[in-house]
């Protein structure tokens, strides 16, 4: 069985086709059915960087196009923006099957001193005592299908645990905010590019499920069609994600078919590393005669 983190890095091992044009593989990861969103995001981020040699990114801003092919390479077109004296800005264009599946825009930053401040890190268990995802999905998968059982409790590239997680089977309406510990030990020594994709790749999990929660929706259940549309993420500090992080998340809003969630990222110590945002389709799924 392959290790799922090597997967990760596998994936961010983008090849370059010319000086601003650069190929990534579509399958690995999260998913088999579709990429995963946070993949084309490392991975257009990764493309983005090969274009910076000096610099950090500090924000990312990207929108979801097309669902990505997982059985195809995505090719990504770097736009160089700018070059400034302190600011750089890159826009990538994710290509497959000749038409656009995702827009992203991030800029980098040399390091500067100011004001700090940031808001507290939530006083929850600490990750030790609590299960992994592995082990909620393995009890949950006996009660599947063979070949859903597979795909649900499939290894996975990122240690999860959740702080109150949902019942994925039998969801019950619960509060939008919602916490879990993430990490991947594998990144242990890697860059700070490295960092901030595999950051960047992990951001995208649970994030769209907190909207789901207060309607007792789950993707597994079925009844609903989610979705990321688009997804926005501003770098803060120095990322070591082989250490446990806490994402803390929250969804303000729901409704005309969309849901808007915001997720704060803190490492063990209480700092705030990362912010995010995502807005994700919240669809009522309809069987295909009531879609005729």
């Amino acid at each position: 069985m392959s290790d799922p983190s090597a997967e990760i890095q596998n994936l961010l091992d983008i090849e370059r086709l010319e000086v601003d044009l650069f190929r990534g593989i579509g399958s690995g990861g999260e998913t088999e059915i579709r990429i995963f969103g946070g993949h084309v995001i490392a991975q257009a981020l990764m493309a983005a960087y090969l274009t910076v040699p000096d610099r950090t990114c500090h924000s990312l801003h990207a929108y979801f196009i097309r669902p990505g092919d997982p059985k195809i390479p995505v090719i990504y077109e770097v736009d160089r923006a700018r070059d400034g004296g302190s600011f750089t800005t890159r826009r990538v264009i994710a290509i497959q099957h000749g038409k656009q599946i995702l827009n992203l825009s991030a800029s980098f930053h040399e390091p500067e001193e100011g004001w700090e401040y940031q808001h507290k890190m939530p006083n929850v268990p600490a990750p030790d005592g609590l299960p992994s995802m592995a082990e909620l999905r393995a009890k949950d998968a006996e009660k599947l299908d063979p070949k859903q059982a597979k795909f649900f409790a499939r290894p996975r590239p990122i240690e999860v645990r959740e702080v109150n997680p949902q019942n994925m089977l039998e969801p019950a309406p619960m509060d939008d905010e919602n916490c879990m510990w993430f990490r991947m030990p594998a990144a242990e020594g890697h860059d700070a590019k490295l960092q901030h994709c595999y950051l960047a790749y992990a951001s995208d999990m649970n994030l769209l499920g907190s909207s789901l929660r207060p309607h007792g929706l789950s993707w597994l259940k079925g009844g609903v069609v989610p979705a990321s549309l688009d997804h926005a993420m501003w770098f803060h500090a120095p990322i070591h994600f082989d250490q446990w992080h806490l994402y803390a998340m929250d969804a303000p809003f729901t409704g005309g078919g969309r849901g808007f969630n915001r997720g704060k990222i803190f490492d063990q110590n209480g700092k705030l590393v990362a912010s995010v945002a995502q807005e994700g389709l919240v669809r009522r799924y309809k069987p295909a005669e009531e879609r005729k």
